[in-house]
């Protein structure tokens, strides 16, 4: 059977590197938070022998249509995906990805999203979160004393979450430890390369990204967004 990927001789091996990934679901999930960092994986997946968990409090579909009270418009625009696991029955994970989106803005309904990172984060390898995800990982409390950043539209919102986090303003992504914060919805595709690089092999991530025909921001600190909002 011939192979799509021919990984690089840097390539680390698939028994030194994560290979149980779980990304967690709330009604009103940003898509591209959860679809952007998933596709770099799927293609991944063709070199790795990966799996994907796909979490959330029950085994419904969730969908990207956020609270009425949060939708003036009524719009009926939205995509759903089918849990895998709930909270409570999800195996064992290496990394957990929480995307942002309009729906965390209804703080009563994170309560079970909540409890599971906090759960959850101590037997992980890595947390990585998008865009205001952040925002309920610092609500969970896995990122006091540490590095993170968060959306800038949606900055003072998110930062006033936790102030036991040190917030940086001006950042495409941050890396704490094994925590992986990045900034607005589209920088969850920057944040999931630079992981896979760090993670998987120099080489890895731009072999991804060439078959995704991506270009990706490779300087953590690029953030013209950080600027025009004032930060």
């Amino acid at each position: 059977m011939s192979k799509i990927f021919e990984l690089p001789a840097s390539a680390r091996p698939a028994e030194k590197v994560p290979l149980k990934y779980g990304v967690v679901l709330y009604p009103g999930f940003q898509a591209l938070d959860v679809f952007g960092p998933l596709d770099a994986l799927n293609s991944l997946s063709l070199a790795y022998p990966l799996q994907l968990y796909i979490i959330a409090e029950t085994l419904n579909p969730v969908s990207t249509k956020p609270p009425d009270h949060l939708n003036p418009a009524g719009s009926n625009f939205a995509q759903s995906i089918v849990p895998t696991h709930t909270f409570d029955s999800v195996p064992p994970i290496d990394v957990l990805i929480v995307p942002g989106g309009v729906g965390n803005r209804a703080p009563a309904n994170m309560d079970s999203v909540l409890a599971y990172i906090a759960k959850i984060y101590p037997s992980l390898q890595y947390l990585i979160t998008v865009c205001t995800g952040s925002g309920l990982a610092a609500r969970a409390g896995v990122l006091d004393g540490k590095r993170a950043t968060t959306n800038k539209r949606a900055w003072a919102r998110t930062v006033d979450l936790r102030t036991q986090v040190t917030w940086i303003p001006h950042a495409r992504w941050v890396v704490d430890g094994n925590i992986w914060t990045s900034s607005g919805v589209s920088a969850g595709i920057d944040i999931i390369f630079a992981f896979i690089g760090e993670t998987y092999g120099r080489e890895v991530a731009p072999m991804i990204a060439d078959f995704l025909e991506y270009e990706r921001h490779t300087d953590s600190t690029w953030d013209p967004y950080a600027e025009k909002y004032g930060l």
